[in-house]
């Protein structure tokens, strides 16, 4: 449970701040330029550290590294708000963003070990942990707002409370074993990792598109009201929710090979159908499905690279983070570059046979 409460405080701190992202762009008065700048720095400055955090955590253990991080991320969350200037706020989004990649890994890397230990898999529920907390960001900023109150109310408040979470579950977390040190950084870059590392960022692009576009399609292609074209994100979030509170149960008892082969089978059915259903009211329902296909895949995917043989599994973990975390970045970019050549609708129905291709990670997964 421990290792479930750092993936829960770690989404609940991010997921704070980028539902309050209007706020922040509005308080600032930042252009649409300046505020994509930010989230650039955000994205480049994790990668960046994510390249270090594998290393360190297997010297010092992801103990010591989330201890350190669990009690920073809040403080840089409450300085975000009380930025005295917009270039501050900048620098220190940059921050966010190390901090942030830093614990990322090493909070997977921490799960990897727990579950190698443990010999029954737990990532899903891991993941489940984020997934609720970026439900509780959401939930808790629309009462708040609706509440009146302000942004530097809430973050500083929001990062006081997290401060404290983090310095009582500090000291609890598990100090699992390391495995040996790899014999040669080439090692690192195995053919395995590699297909897992692809087949991860796949998977980020298609969820991007799902998150970042779906409701933009909802409304501008299937002529969805606003409403209901937000309605297909808290489908899709819904059902990746749903998916890995039950993943660990049905990954003991199917085996992860089966069971990512199965759901990546349920996600291209969802979100074919999300993309070719004529009525919006289907394809709301087809992003639930999508989101329910897809909640075992990162997880299982994560769980696969603990289990390679040779190196070190945080320095795996870290790598595997990276192209994940290009996936995020490229993604929703992409997306939005094809749909200007070719249309939303076809670009969404490509990512179709692109979440199919996903499958054969699965040959890596045994």
């Amino acid at each position: 449970m421990t290792v479930i409460a750092v993936f829960f405080l770690n989404g609940l701190t991010l997921s704070t701040y980028i539902v309050r992202a209007p706020s922040f762009k509005a308080g600032y008065h930042l252009t649409d330029g300046r505020f994509g700048l930010a989230g650039l720095l955000f994205a480049l400055a994790a990668i960046a550290c994510m390249q270090l955090v594998g290393p360190l955590t297997a010297r010092v253990g992801a103990r010591a590294i989330l201890r350190v991080t669990l009690a920073v991320m809040p403080v840089l969350l409450a300085g975000l708000a009380v930025a005295p200037g917009p270039w501050w706020f900048t620098a220190g989004t940059a921050l966010l963003g190390a901090v942030h990649g830093t614990t990322d890994a090493a909070m997977n890397a921490l799960a990897v070990a727990v579950e190698r230990g443990a010999g029954r898999p737990i990532l899903n529920g891991c993941h489940a942990g984020w997934s609720i907390s970026a439900v509780v960001a959401s939930l808790s900023t629309a009462v708040l707002a609706h509440a009146g109150v302000s942004l530097a109310v809430h973050a500083v408040t929001a990062g006081a409370l997290l401060l404290a979470a983090g310095l009582v579950l500090g000291p609890r977390l598990p100090d699992p074993p390391g495995a040996a040190a790899p014999s040669s950084p080439r090692a690192a870059w195995s053919r395995p990792l590699l297909v897992l590392g692809l087949t991860a960022t796949a998977l980020m692009i298609c969820e991007g598109g799902a998150l970042g576009w779906g409701g933009i399609f909802l409304h501008d292609v299937r002529h969805a009201t606003l409403g209901l074209a937000a309605m297909g994100i808290t489908a899709y979030t819904g059902g990746q929710t749903l998916g890995r509170l039950t993943g660990d149960r049905l990954t003991a008892r199917w085996g992860p090979g089966p069971l990512f082969r199965l759901g990546v089978a349920v996600a291209a059915t969802g979100l074919a159908t999300a993309v070719l259903a004529p009525h919006p009211g289907a394809a709301v329902a087809g992003f639930a499905l999508t989101g329910l296909g897809s909640s075992v895949l990162i997880p299982l995917t994560f769980s696969a690279v603990g289990r390679l043989p040779g190196p070190e599994p945080a320095v795996l973990v870290a790598r595997l983070t990276t192209f994940m975390y290009a996936g995020i970045l490229l993604g929703p970019a992409l997306i939005g570059w094809s749909a200007e050549f070719v249309g939303l609708a076809a670009t969404m129905t490509a990512l179709v046979p692109l979440l199919l291709s996903a499958a054969y990670g699965s040959l890596s997964l045994r």
